[in-house]
């Protein structure tokens, strides 16, 4: 599944712990290949759905040139402009030719994301109760210094999940939750464990 997430990892090497920013565009439509654990579980089942009409143009010789493709694009810029305020996120599922996306409830915006879905393109709409804007801003804030807690439990990795919250990796849970949650409120955060990563010296 390929979604468009904003990720802040801790990296350790040599001993030394470095905040590493990744923000990775894979394709034209801004959506990227990012493994990221909270990301990858079940969604819920869609509330509701629809399959796109509009005519479809050939392929284009570029890879990412199709109706998939097209599509995310266009919803892209739906995100980007009048629908920002509604918009959450969106996971892109391939094999059944079809995406996954998040919104606060809104007859306008799903009108125009299905209008937009090319001949066969299937959405699939599930509810959120945040926008993508708030959660980048949240997201940030929680990054700024990610070392700050050394000593107690270490942060590992922020990223935004598409479905509406923070996904914060740490090494303790137990201890990171409370003190994060304290410090910038428990809304649209979830605490998670998450292996440290390494960085590739080889």
């Amino acid at each position: 599944m390929r979604n468009h997430s904003w990720i802040l990892a801790a990296v350790a090497t040599a001993g030394v712990v470095v905040g590493a920013a990744l923000y990775v565009d894979a394709s034209e439509t801004g959506h990227a290949d990012v493994d990221v654990a909270a990301s990858t579980s079940p969604s819920p089942p869609a509330e509701d759905w629809c399959v796109g009409t509009r005519a479809s143009a050939p392929d284009g010789d570029a890879p990412d040139d199709s109706p998939l493709n097209r599509t995310l694009a266009r919803i892209d810029k739906l995100a980007a402009g009048r629908y920002a305020d509604v918009y959450t996120g969106m996971a892109v599922d391939e094999d059944a030719h079809a995406a996954d996306v998040w919104r606060i409830p809104s007859d306008g915006f799903d009108t125009a994301a299905c209008d937009a879905a090319e001949q066969g393109v299937k959405l699939r709409l599930h509810p959120a109760g945040v926008d993508r804007r708030t959660l980048d801003a949240l997201a940030e804030r929680i990054s700024e210094d990610m070392t700050r807690w050394d000593g107690t439990f270490q942060m590992r990795e922020v990223a935004v999940d598409e479905r509406g919250f923070v996904h914060v990796g740490v090494d303790d849970p137990k201890k990171a939750e409370p003190l994060v949650e304290k410090e910038f409120g428990p809304r649209y955060i979830k605490v998670e464990y998450v292996d440290q990563a390494y960085a590739d010296v080889g």
